[in-house]
């Protein structure tokens, strides 16, 4: 049971990993471009600023080296063996919910609302 949980992971770690690197080359680039303009985009009626895009794209690749965080907190539980079990209670995690979030540290009743 733990080796497809631990493949999941990885899997779903390299996914995250990929699309991390390809969302920080977009925010090099985007920062690179937007140093070579003076375009006035706070008075652009087009649409977002530059500055709400590179915000967003900031909170995404946070949102992701979160995520891999999490992944790799979980690896760690599977090679300590306390993969599973809620760290509030210690009761097993439901198979339905690791299935869902393979990263889970809490049952169904003491996860964050």
């Amino acid at each position: 049971m733990t080796d497809s949980r631990r493949a999941l992971l990885l899997g779903r770690r390299d996914d995250s990993s990929a699309l991390l690197v390809a969302l920080e080359r977009d925010f090099a680039a985007m920062l690179t471009a937007s140093e070579a303009s003076n375009a006035d985009d706070e008075h652009d009626p087009e649409g977002a600023t530059i500055a709400f895009e590179r915000a967003q794209l900031d909170a995404s690749i946070a949102d992701l080296r979160r995520q891999i965080g999490q992944i790799d907190a979980a690896l760690v539980r599977i090679d300590e063996g306390s993969f599973g079990l809620c760290t509030v209670c210690g009761m097993p995690i439901p198979g339905a919910r690791l299935e869902v979030r393979p990263e889970a540290t809490t049952c169904v009743n003491h996860a964050p609302g």
